[in-house]
């Protein structure tokens, strides 16, 4: 398969939180996928990310489908709806509904798509219960649109690696510029590209923290993450209020720093 282009639609997962360039915008798997097919498919190939941090998937949706569409891609990736999942009222059956007609959208425009299953976090956080329970549900419904419309399913959850907490930023949400590179090297691998050897690599995992350490980590991690997000949720307000998309056309892709 050859594609001359890929739009990637959705939220901080795909912007690329928080996988930092020296100048503090975001890399992510996404930057690394576009650089590594442009290698491949040579320097005409473009790239657009349309992905705004804390978008609800209703508004991914209403906002990047259409000019993913107008695009006219041959690939697309989207990854949506962990948002709403830690929502107190999330139906994640309704959001697996309302996921399907746009990927049956995109697959009728010829476009090949790329959804994921996504790595549990649900361990890390609290309400560990109702996260998981939902997460299970958005896995579960990526599995069934991949199957029924041919598209390309990552399979994060089943990947062990993804419990190393190297894999994850300090606010236990977003993955670190490790956890990218893995998302990256899963993606690539499944598309029948090569990665770098190294993007896999991941340490031995640490020794347990003492149940102390452990609850002053917990606490420092409510602090400085969990009493802010909470907080614009009741304001109304999100982290994504006045981010506009990093690449809202499609234009060939800049050389990406592999560090």
């Amino acid at each position: 398969m050859v594609w001359r282009s890929f739009v990637a639609m959705g939220d901080s997962f795909t912007e690329g939180l928080s996988d930092a360039y020296p100048d503090g915008s975001y890399r992510g798997w996404a930057d690394l996928v576009a650089a590594r097919l442009a290698v491949e498919y040579g320097p005409d190939f473009g790239y657009a990310n349309l992905a705004i941090r804390g978008k609800l998937l209703d508004q991914i949706i209403d906002d990047q489908l259409e000019p993913t569409l107008a695009m006219s891609p041959g690939l697309v990736s989207f990854a949506g709806g962990g948002n709403d999942a830690l929502r107190p009222r999330a139906d994640a059956h309704a959001l697996v509904a309302r996921m399907e007609p746009m990927v049956a959208q995109l697959r009728a425009q010829g476009a090949d798509v790329i959804l994921f299953r996504f790595a549990d976090v649900s361990a890390h956080l609290p309400g560990q219960r109702i996260i998981s329970t939902r997460a299970a549900i958005l896995n579960e419904g990526a599995t069934m649109l991949g199957e029924k419309y041919g598209a390309y399913v990552i399979d994060l959850f089943g990947d062990d690696k993804f419990h190393h907490p190297h894999m994850w930023a300090p606010d236990r949400l977003h993955l670190s510029a490790a956890g990218h590179r893995r998302v990256a090297a899963h993606v690539l691998s499944a598309l029948g590209v090569g990665a770098d050897d190294d993007w896999m690599l991941v340490p031995p995992m640490p020794e347990p923290t003492p149940w102390l350490l452990a609850r002053g980590a917990d606490l420092r991690w409510a602090r400085e993450h969990l009493v802010p997000w909470v907080a614009r949720h009741v304001r109304g307000q999100s982290s994504g209020d006045r981010i506009t998309a990093k690449r809202p056309a499609l234009a060939p892709v800049e050389r990406v720093s592999r560090r």
